[in-house]
């Protein structure tokens, strides 16, 4: 594999299908167990190229607005769940035609679309989600919960004409979280909606359920979906994308220079601004191969994004040998969360594609240019 590095395309995301099948196998294992269907979120992993890996085992995609459940629909053709916070009049029927289940933000978005979403397609199963106002996410940024948030509608906003037409609800909660932060945040679903969830055919748990985390507690999972399902006889669906990803790929950069103010900072031809963008908004510490904390080893260097933005950074890192112009530095886990926000500022690259197939074969599937960077903006 290190000559295989120094054969790629740089910067590069690398996906290696045998990681993603031990994640796949673990859902597989607990849709047999509890009895829920999963859906992979588009919104955390869209890396459509292993899309015929990922179907066999997961029950479809859920999507947030018309161009994912197109993708859904083109590349994955199982159920298709789309959601969005405000759909619009001009693509409410594309949406419907395609979707399996169309889940409303607000009463006042299922009173306006609803009619005509069904019309469209009268086997469409409607859903509203609801905002059970309780949550442990560790940022506040992630919170779907937080205070005034947009996202669902609580019980004060709740309007009962809709349940004539509603199949079923939907709530987010979780951001990387444990089954213990699930059972919390199903007693005050419970607590606020239990009286409409037996007049439902589906609950839907959301997402950020953080399953192939290692330590992850997927008896207490299996434990919960069953105890609810039994509970109140309802379909019940879990929307995993960056569990779906989890350690199955790296971002393989190489280092363009190495210059000296104050400390020794190599720049990169990749860009957290760019290509890694949670690394500055959460903010998060990406882990780099065979490197340790400032300071730790021998060698510490600021890894540095190449663009205009003062504060493209990826962070600081030690090394146990000095850097050199032309060396790999392969930042882990970078699956989920990168393509799918990966921008072109300052007409910087995006990353080609390669994914490292079961038989260890190497193939790049994309390939990115200037004809890419023009086309997006006129």
């Amino acid at each position: 594999m290190k000559n295989t590095l120094y054969t790629l395309p740089s910067p590069c995301w690398l996906l290696e299908e045998k990681k993603l099948q031990k994640n796949l196998e673990m859902f597989s294992d607990i849709k047999q167990q509890s009895g829920a269907k999963i859906l992979l979120a588009l919104k955390g992993y869209a890396l459509w190229k292993s899309f015929p890996l990922i179907k066999p085992y997961l029950d479809g995609c859920c999507a947030s607005g018309l161009h994912e459940a197109k993708l859904a629909d083109d590349t994955f053709s199982k159920e298709i769940h789309t959601y969005s916070p405000a759909f619009k009049e001009e693509e409410i029927d594309e949406i419907a035609e395609i979707s399996h289940h169309l889940v409303f933000n607000s009463p006042a978005q299922f009173h306006r679309f609803s009619a005509q979403a069904k019309k469209v397609n009268p086997n469409l199963s409607l859903g509203l989600r609801v905002n059970p106002e309780y949550s442990e996410s560790p940022k506040e940024i992630y919170n779907p919960c937080g205070l005034y948030s947009r996202l669902g509608t609580t019980l004060e906003n709740m309007d009962e004409t809709v349940l004539s037409l509603c199949d079923g609800l939907h709530f987010h909660a979780l951001c990387e979280q444990g089954s213990d932060a699930l059972e919390n945040v199903l007693k005050n679903f419970e607590d606020k909606f239990g009286t409409y969830i037996p007049f439902m055919k589906w609950i839907n748990f959301g997402g950020g359920h953080h399953i192939t985390r290692k330590g992850y507690d997927t008896q207490k999972l299996i434990n919960l979906i069953k105890a609810f399902k039994e509970k109140y006889d309802v379909e019940v669906y879990l929307e995993p994308g960056e569990a779906v990803g989890w350690e199955t790929g790296t971002l393989i950069t190489t280092v363009l220079d190495i210059v000296h103010n104050g400390m020794d900072i190599a720049i990169l031809d990749s860009s957290a601004e760019a290509h890694m963008p949670d690394t500055i908004i959460m903010p998060y510490r990406a882990d780099v191969r065979d490197s340790g904390k400032a300071g730790e080893k021998v060698h510490t260097y600021r890894l540095a994004g190449n663009t205009c933005l003062a504060g493209d950074i990826m962070g600081d890192y030690s090394f146990d040998a000095p850097l050199n112009i032309g060396d790999k530095v392969i930042f882990e886990d970078q699956m989920h969360y990168t393509m799918v926000k990966a921008t072109t500022f300052n007409g910087v690259k995006l990353p080609s594609i390669a994914i490292q197939r079961k038989d260890e074969t190497v193939e790049v599937v994309r390939e990115f240019g200037y004809e890419d960077f023009k086309n997006r903006l006129s």
